[in-house]
């Protein structure tokens, strides 16, 4: 018997062979859960080389790695900054498998335009990046607490970043929506507790996963790695794994955290 047995969840941005999304949508089948998974529709010739070379489809090869587990899946395209498309993935869903307890707001814009100085930001890329990870977040989890509450509780996990808890240089949008969230997930854990729902933060520090592709992985990854106080940089399946535990009957009484994982590098709460 699982800890999720009989539970569906939603992870959204879940497409990616090297992602957080993937790994925690796994770990939740794993546990017992039917599994939603969504991603953009991107097109196959946008595939890093490792997918490529392996045949990856996407949502589909995930959803292929949650039935391995022994449940169900359902893979959709969904833009989760268009309240169409999400309304359309909580009908979906509850549709399918008749409830919803489970939701991880893991979709993001994808990391590299967004990194540059204030004043080569445009606005039309700053507001991608808020509209995807803030916006996406507002919409899935408002649509989703109706059902939760049906269901008589549940669990949201919001996937930020060390960029929630810590500013840097050339990164504004991507800091500002991090931070949000942060403060997003103690305003929804204040309103949702008294229904049975938990909300908590994950904030990943360097995670091996297609988002850092466009580093350089023979001096500036290996540098990350050298100034983590543990010594290395991070796996998704870490991250993944994390995120499922905080969907478990034993972090129940974890609400309203925003909580590290990053091997050290910053520590501040």
């Amino acid at each position: 018997m699982g800890d999720l047995d009989g539970k569906v969840a939603i992870v959204t941005g879940a497409g990616r062979l090297r992602g957080i999304g993937r790994a925690a949508a796994v770990e939740l089948a794993r546990m017992g859960a039917d599994v939603v998974v969504t991603g953009t529709g991107r097109s196959p010739d946008r595939y890093p080389d490792d997918e490529k070379a392996v045949g990856w489809r996407d949502v589909e090869s995930t959803a292929d790695q949650i039935r391995e587990q022994g449940t169900r899946a359902l893979t959709l395209t969904v833009d989760v900054s268009s309240a169409d498309d999400v309304q359309m993935m909580i009908d979906r869903t509850v549709e399918e498998f008749g409830r919803l307890d489970v939701l991880i707001n893991n979709a993001a814009f994808a990391r590299g335009p967004d990194r540059v100085p204030i004043l080569d930001l445009s606005q039309d890329i700053f507001q991608r990046v808020v509209d995807i990870k803030i916006t996406g977040t507002y919409l899935c989890t408002k649509a989703a607490i109706p059902h939760m509450i049906d269901a008589g509780g549940g669990k949201i996990v919001n996937i930020s970043s060390t960029a929630g808890k810590r500013g840097s240089a050339n990164t504004l949008a991507y800091n500002a929506s991090n931070f949000a969230l942060v403060g997003m997930t103690q305003s929804m854990a204040r309103e949702l507790g008294q229904y049975g729902i938990n909300v908590n933060c994950v904030c990943p520090g360097a995670v091996d996963t297609h988002r850092m592709d466009d580093i350089d992985r023979e001096t500036r990854w290996v540098e990350m790695a050298e100034t983590t106080p543990i010594g290395r940089n991070g796996t998704d399946d870490e991250v993944g794994e994390f995120c499922a535990y905080l969907c478990s009957n034993a972090a129940s009484w974890i609400h309203g955290q925003s909580i590290n994982i990053n091997g050290g590098t910053v520590m501040e709460h």
